[in-house]
C-alpha cells in the first residue's frame, strides 16, 4: 500500500467511488462542488469523460495546493449516443431497453491535481448485455435507484449480476472508478 505524502481529497459525491477507494487502502476525504457538466458538441464521446473530469479537478483550484484532489466522470456510451444519469423511472427504462442485447462503452475520466502537476487520463470498457424482459428492467428499476447512475445502472447491483455476459476491460472502471489506473498514478505521490 502507498502512503501518500499529501492528504488526499476526492472531489465526488458517488459512493460507488468512495467504496472503491476504501477497499483500495487508501485514506481520504470527501468534499463535492456543483459544477455545470456542459462540454464541447464537437468533442469525441470518448473524451468527454476526461473533459468533465478536469472541470470538475479546475474547481478544487484552492484545495490542490495543499491536497491531492482526484476527479472523475464516468459515461456510458451507446452507439454515437452518451447515456448520461436518467431524469427519471421511464427515461431508466427507456436506456436500459436501448442497452438490452447490446454492447456499450464505458469511459471514466479521471484527473489527479496537486499544485502545479496534473494528471489526467481514461479507461474504456465494453460491456455485452443479454437481452432483458421489460419485468426484469422493471424489477430493477423499482428495487434499485438507477437514477444515479450513467446508463441508469450499477454493475454491482442485481441488473449487473444476471445480465452481464462479458466485459472486455475493467470492472471498476465500469464501477466508476479504473481504480488499477488511479493507483499508479498516485504511486508518483508516495511519501
Amino acid at each position: 500500500m502507498i502512503q501518500l505524502h499529501s492528504p488526499l481529497l476526492l472531489a465526488s459525491g458517488s459512493p460507488r467511488r468512495k467504496e472503491i477507494l476504501q477497499q483500495a487502502g487508501f485514506n481520504f476525504e470527501v468534499n463535492t462542488k456543483s459544477v455545470e457538466e456542459i462540454y464541447p458538441a464537437d468533442i469525441p464521446l470518448a473524451e468527454v469523460p476526461a473533459y468533465l473530469a478536469n472541470l470538475k479537478a479546475h474547481s478544487f483550484k484552492e484545495e490542490s495546493r495543499s491536497k491531492i484532489v482526484l476527479t472523475a466522470d464516468t459515461v456510458v456510451i451507446l452507439g454515437s449516443e452518451i447515456l448520461g444519469k436518467p431524469n427519471d423511472a421511464k427515461h431508466a427504462f427507456e436506456m436500459l431497453k436501448s442497452m438490452s442485447g447490446n454492447v456499450h462503452d464505458v469511459v471514466t475520466g479521471v484527473c489527479i491535481k496537486f499544485q502545479a502537476q496534473e494528471m489526467l487520463f481514461s479507461d474504456r470498457s465494453k460491456v455485452y448485455f443479454k437481452s432483458f424482459t421489460d419485468q426484469e428492467l422493471h424489477y430493477y428499476i423499482d428495487r434499485f435507484q438507477p437514477l444515479d447512475k450513467a446508463g441508469a445502472y450499477g454493475i454491482q447491483e442485481w441488473i449487473g449480476m444476471i445480465g452481464t455476459e462479458k466485459i472486455e476491460g475493467s470492472f471498476y472502471n465500469v464501477m466508476g472508478l479504473p481504480i488499477h489506473l488511479v493507483y499508479r498514478e498516485l504511486s508518483r505521490f508516495k511519501a
